[in-house]
C-alpha cells in the first residue's frame, strides 16, 4: 500500500462532500487550495468559498492562490511533497501543477465523459432531456475534461428532476467514486482507458444571459427542460409584457400539458389555479416565479399581488 499524502483543490459545495469523504476516510491531507475570498452582497462582505469553510473547521493547511502559475505558490505547493492532487470543481490547472505529483492529479467531473466537457455538465444534461448521467474520474492533461479515463458510475435523471436535486445526487455520488479512485491508486491498481472518439460529442458550455433565456416557440419539452435544468440556479428568465410594462422575470418551477388551443403563442392565462403559458403544443403551466426585486414567489401569490393584464404574455 502506497503512503499517499494528498492535495485537495475545489470551490464550491459540490466539492466539500468529496473533501469531507477524505478526512472521514483518514486519508492525509496535506493542504488544501481553494479561490481566494471575493467580496459579495450589499456590504461587500468578504465571502469564504464553501471548501475553505470546511477546510477551517476540519484544520487543515489552506492555500488560496490568485495566480497558479506564481513561483511562490508553486514553492509553497511543493513544500507540502503531496504525491496525489485531487481536483472536484476548480479551475484549469497550470502543467506545472499538475504534473507534479508522483501519482498524478485527477479530476472528478459531474458528466459520463466524454460528453458534457465544460462548466455546467449538471444542467445542460437536463437541458437536453437527457435520462441518464454520472460522474467520472480521469488524469488530468494539457486540454479540458480530455484525460485518460479512471472510473465512472451511472445514474438517473428523473423525469421532473430540477438542477438542484441532480446536483445533490451527484455530488454524493461523486463523492465514492472519488474514494474507489484513491483505493486503487493507493494499491498501486489503477487502469485507465482513453476516452471515446464520440462525433457528436455533447458539450456543456458556460451558462450566460444567451443561453437561460426561454424561447417560448420552441417545442413544449425543450422549454420544461430548461426551466428545470436552470433551476435553482441561474434561472430560466424571459420577458413578460404586462400592459406598458416590461420585465424581466425568472421561472424556476414549471409542468407541461399536451393540448390543442387557439391562443398565440406565450399568450399568458390566468385562473384561480395559477398562470400557464400557451406554447405550440400546448401550455407551460407555472409554478414559481420571481420578479426584479422581489422574493420567489408561487403563482398564486404573484396572482394575489400582482394584478396581470388579460393580453399580458412572455416573450
Amino acid at each position: 500500500m502506497r503512503d499517499l499524502r494528498i492535495v485537495f483543490m475545489g470551490t464550491p459545495d459540490f466539492a466539500v462532500a468529496t473533501l469531507k469523504a477524505l478526512v472521514e476516510a483518514n486519508y492525509n491531507i496535506v493542504g488544501v487550495i481553494t479561490a481566494p475570498d471575493r467580496p459579495a452582497g450589499r456590504g461587500r462582505k468578504l465571502n469564504e468559498s464553501a471548501v475553505k469553510q470546511y477546510a477551517k473547521e476540519a484544520g487543515l493547511h489552506i492555500l488560496q492562490p490568485n495566480n497558479l502559475k506564481s513561483e511562490s505558490f508553486i514553492e509553497e505547493l511543493k513544500s507540502l511533497e503531496a504525491n496525489l492532487q485531487i481536483v472536484v470543481a476548480f479551475r484549469m490547472l497550470p502543467k506545472v501543477v499538475w504534473q507534479m505529483p508522483e501519482y498524478g492529479t485527477f479530476n472528478l467531473h459531474a458528466s459520463l465523459l466524454p460528453n458534457y466537457r465544460g462548466a455546467a455538465p449538471i444542467n445542460w444534461a437536463i437541458i437536453n432531456g437527457e435520462t441518464k448521467t454520472g460522474v467520472s474520474t480521469f488524469f488530468i492533461d494539457e486540454k479540458i475534461d480530455t484525460g485518460e479515463m479512471i472510473l465512472q458510475k451511472e445514474v438517473e435523471i428523473e423525469p421532473t428532476e430540477n438542477a438542484g436535486s441532480l446536483h445533490d445526487k451527484l455530488m454524493h455520488l461523486g463523492s465514492n467514486l472519488v474514494l474507489d479512485t484513491v483505493q486503487l491508486i493507493e494499491k498501486g491498481d489503477v487502469t485507465t482507458t482513453p476516452q471515446l472518439e464520440i462525433d457528436d460529442l455533447k458539450t456543456a458550455y458556460k451558462l450566460n444571459r444567451g443561453n437561460c433565456k426561454i424561447d417560448w416557440t420552441d417545442n413544449i419539452d425543450n422549454i420544461y427542460n430548461k426551466i428545470r435544468g436552470l433551476s435553482p440556479y441561474p434561472g430560466a428568465w424571459c420577458e413578460l409584457v404586462n400592459g406598458d410594462e416590461v420585465l424581466d422575470i425568472k421561472i424556476y418551477e414549471a409542468s407541461k400539458a399536451t393540448e390543442p388551443h387557439n391562443y398565440d403563442i406565450g399568450s399568458i392565462i390566468t385562473s384561480k389555479r395559477g398562470l400557464k403559458v400557451a406554447v405550440a403544443e400546448g401550455y407551460v403551466e407555472i409554478q414559481k416565479i420571481k420578479l426584479p426585486g422581489k422574493k420567489l414567489m408561487d403563482t398564486k401569490s404573484l396572482l394575489n399581488g400582482y394584478p396581470v393584464e388579460s393580453n399580458a404574455k412572455v416573450r
